[in-house]
């Protein structure tokens, strides 16, 4: 069956919650179905074994579908990948590549696999991971329930494709929140820098203000005031102050929405999501 006749599930996986939606085949694609739901992490397991079980029951009727998977940066590790123009195949890319996450992340790496955006020996690229545990478990279930997987993506790396036009300026910091996690990518003139990712351990809007001035005096950088794009659809009331130095342009612009599988604040979670600045 071509691709453009199958219906295609979208879904969003993070370690508490799925988000996903259904969409009938054909041109101009119709949504089916919506749905979010919440779960509690199992804490003897990996930390995306409940979301495997929950993704599990949503294929059970969803054979011949189209799977297209974003996971939540919770599943994913980051590396920017300094430019060197001795490095041009893709071997040497893929050994640089791995050279920089052990260098990082040390003997853990060697159970990830590992993801290269386009590379290029002036401007350097971006390597993601996940742990190959988890991707075998994703394509299992697409056997088991007779799904194609069409991509699984790091949330980071959606966010960035889906708005990247948007991101005009020299300098770019993009910060990606979800429940939990702060994502911060830094380039300068077309070039990564440095991609953090860490846990919340206070409030999303003190953390990422902390996080946000530690990269610019590691950069050593500073301009009196710095832009931030943000794109935090589950603190839909996150601000900096304004005195702060930081001047936050949120995504999404009004003229290319959020997809429609992306995690949003619902009632379930409205109250405990809420952080002003």
């Amino acid at each position: 069956m071509l691709p453009l006749w199958r219906d295609r599930i979208q879904v969003f996986l993070a370690p508490a919650r799925l988000d996903w939606v259904r969409l009938k085949r054909g041109f101009k694609p119709v949504q089916l179905d919506k749905a979010t739901v919440f779960f509690e992490p199992n804490g003897n397991a990996q930390d995306w074994d409940a979301a495997l079980r929950q993704l599990d029951q949503v294929l059970s009727g969803g054979s011949g579908t189209q799977i297209a998977i974003v996971l939540s940066n919770h599943f994913v590790r980051y590396a920017a990948l300094p430019p060197q123009s001795e490095i041009n195949t893709p071997e040497e890319v893929k050994s640089y590549a791995q050279f920089r996450m052990q260098e990082i992340y040390g003997e853990r790496a060697e159970s990830w696999v590992l993801s290269v955006s386009n590379w290029n020996p002036v401007d350097g690229a971006v390597c993601a991971a996940i742990p190959r545990d988890l991707l075998t478990r994703l394509e299992q279930l697409m056997v088991t329930h007779g799904c194609k997987l069409q991509h699984v993506e790091p949330y980071l790396a959606s966010v960035y494709d889906h708005w990247c036009a948007h991101l005009q300026n020299e300098k770019i910091y993009l910060a990606v929140i979800e429940t939990g996690r702060i994502c911060i990518a830094i380039s300068y003139n077309g070039k990564w820098q440095s991609i953090r990712n860490q846990r919340i351990l206070h409030n999303a809007a003190d953390d990422l203000l902390a996080a946000l001035d530690q990269e610019v005096i590691w950069s050593g950088t500073k301009e009196t005031l710095e832009s931030v794009y943000l794109f935090a659809p589950e603190y839909p009331g996150l601000t900096l102050p304004s005195q702060s130095g930081w001047q936050v342009v949120t995504l999404p612009q009004k003229n290319l929405p959020v997809p429609a599988y992306y995690p949003t604040v619902t009632a379930h979670q409205s109250d405990q999501n809420q952080c002003p600045a």
